[in-house]
């Protein structure tokens, strides 16, 4: 199973990529990360949409078609998503009839210095998985607060009881994946 995974920070040292590797580690055995860059985008336009995206947007739109699941890190920027999380998702989501979103299974988590772990900018990411129709994973929900404290030096999730629930939603996102295929496969047959 082929996961593709973004996060909604472009720091080096960002807390929600390292999320991503850590959600890379503790993949079942059928299952593999493959975290897309997404800081290259361009701002969403329609007019560079209108006669074929640019390149880079067109690999983009391939890999996030291609992947079997998606995997959301999502930081909070002033009580919401960022920008260039939003970005990537608009690029992703046209055109809408064809868009590699639609009946995607996908799963988020995030982290955040702030006192909510991303719970806001989580919400709103799921409130446009809803128009995008992806098919979220519900629980666990891993919304990482004080991050600082459970990252080592050298970015690896130490934290025992968030690296349960990273294993946890990995596995439920892949049981979920699982589930809509199979469901697909009886629909088609």
């Amino acid at each position: 199973m082929h996961i593709v995974g973004m996060s909604g920070s472009l720091r080096k040292a960002s807390f929600n990529r390292m999320l991503l590797q850590a959600a890379g580690e503790l993949m079942p055995k059928n299952a593999e990360l493959e975290i897309l860059e997404i800081g290259h985008l361009p701002f969403y336009n329609e007019d560079l949409d209108r006669d074929g995206a640019p390149a880079q947007v067109q690999e983009f739109r391939r890999r996030v078609a291609a992947a079997d699941a998606l995997l959301f890190a999502v930081t909070e920027y002033n009580y919401s998503m960022s920008a260039v999380l939003k970005n990537a998702v608009d690029w992703a989501s046209r055109p809408v009839a064809t868009s590699g979103l639609k009946g995607k299974p996908a799963a988020v988590m995030g982290a955040s210095g702030g006192q909510f772990g991303s719970v806001r900018a989580q919400l709103h990411f799921r409130h446009v998985a809803v128009f995008c129709d992806m098919h979220m994973v519900n629980k666990p929900e891993i919304m990482v607060r004080e991050p600082g404290k459970k990252f080592d030096a050298e970015g690896r999730l130490t934290d025992p009881d968030t690296r349960a629930l990273v294993g946890e939603l990995v596995q439920a996102l892949c049981d979920w994946t699982q589930v809509l295929q199979r469901g697909r496969a009886s629909a088609n047959a």
